[in-house]
């Protein structure tokens, strides 16, 4: 869970953001005892779906999303807990995803819902996408375990793996600005980077004094690599 901000922070941009392994009453009684703005993933249960489809279209929203026009965001009212004592209702707010041909979901549904409770202002929108902001940092971490090797720690002693980590950190930074800004690769991890573009077997020869590279015939990301070093070129010098 992200930490709280202290009492009396009303602003949208601040509060506890929690996925749904702490979806509880309890902490949801803790937070509103402390003055603690919170917002929690909801675990979608069935009568929890019924509501979110019962949505009006109207009420959908565009939001920007990693694929165009792939997503909607809109909000209703909710009261979670309602077997618990001390229950009040609170904003649910929803995100809605158009499945991608060649997934399960396509087959029997037309969206998927991530839905969460809170009780912060600001609007929909704005406090959906500062939510959403928690899982991403999972996917950060998430990758740095399993794309540059901070899975295992190497070493029995503190400082060797402290070194370790602050190398495979810069790797994965300088991966990640590399896939944005010179192959135009925005979702990627750094695994798919390398099957892609890292570990490229190519070949260079030399003739009238010039270099060529030789790359894969076929290779379905000749043009993004090619195009790769221009990109870093038209970088601007830091003042």
């Amino acid at each position: 869970m992200c930490a709280m901000p202290g009492p009396g922070d009303n602003s949208s941009a601040s509060g506890g953001r929690a996925d749904s392994g702490f979806y509880t009453h309890t902490l949801v009684q803790v937070c509103r005892k402390t003055d603690v703005r919170f917002s929690i993933t909801v675990r979608l249960r069935r009568s929890l779906r019924n509501l979110i489809e019962a949505i009006p279209e109207p009420d959908w929203k565009p939001i920007p999303y990693w694929m165009e026009g792939g997503a909607d965001g809109a909000e209703t009212e909710y009261t979670p807990f309602q077997s618990q004592t001390g229950t009040a209702p609170v904003r649910l707010i929803v995100r809605r995803v158009r499945p991608t041909h060649g997934i399960q979901l396509a087959l029997f549904a037309n969206y998927s819902y991530h839905a969460f409770i809170t009780d912060r202002p600001g609007h929909t929108l704005e406090v959906e996408a500062d939510h959403r902001r928690h899982a991403e940092v999972e996917n950060a971490i998430r990758d740095l375990k399993y794309g540059v090797g901070l899975n295992h720690l190497p070493s029995g002693r503190f400082p060797a793996n402290g070194a370790w980590l602050a190398v495979q950190v810069m790797a994965h930074n300088l991966a990640r600005w590399t896939g944005r800004i010179a192959l135009g690769e925005t979702v990627a991890t750094t695994k798919t980077l390398r099957s892609r573009f890292f570990s490229l077997a190519g070949r260079f020869t030399r003739k009238a004094r010039q270099l060529t590279l030789h790359l894969p015939q076929g290779w379905l990301w000749e043009n993004q690599f090619i195009a790769a070093p221009a990109h870093l070129r038209a970088l601007p010098l830091p003042a």
